[in-house]
């Protein structure tokens, strides 16, 4: 593998865990990674609590944006190492032939966004997505992608997405 990644998370609507997880690679991915989000049928917007979640943890909230998988399939669009989906039904949907074969794993985790409640139930909802998804990005920078052959990283991504 190369020592540059392009990182793809996908959800259905992109607006709050592929957000959060495009936020968190960003900032504690670099310089070797770059992340993106994307949604099957993006929101058109970024959910409020989410951007909240993002300030309060200290990361910038400027350029995000809901935006469709078809910005990510386009000619010129980058090129991706990984593709990561984080909710159960755009894990489940067909998704787009990726170019260069990259690494898929499915990283799920519960929607913030379709929590009801009181204004603390939502914002612990979208505290805990945000934990989860920046252990697991934890656990991805750990692993020695440059050392494993693609079988050893496929089969590490697929393990994080379990724990």
């Amino acid at each position: 593998m190369s020592n540059r990644y392009n990182v793809l998370f996908l959800c259905t609507g992109n607006s709050a865990r592929s957000i959060l997880a495009e936020a968190i690679l960003n900032r504690r991915g670099q310089p070797s990674f770059h992340a993106f989000s994307a949604g099957s049928h993006p929101a058109g917007r970024v959910n409020s609590y989410a951007l909240k979640q993002l300030e309060l943890a200290g990361l910038p909230v400027e350029g995000l944006r809901s935006k469709s998988w078809d910005e990510f399939t386009m000619p010129g669009a980058p090129q991706m190492q990984f593709v990561f989906t984080v909710c159960d039904s755009a894990a489940a949907e067909i998704c787009p032939v990726w170019p260069g074969q990259p690494v898929t794993a499915h990283w799920g985790i519960p929607d913030p966004a379709r929590v009801a409640g009181s204004t603390e139930t939502i914002a612990r909802a979208f505290r805990d997505a945000f934990v989860t998804m920046g252990r697991r990005i934890d656990l991805f920078l750990s692993l020695p992608l440059e050392k494993l052959g693609a079988l050893a990283v496929k089969k590490e991504v697929e393990r994080i997405g379990r724990e």
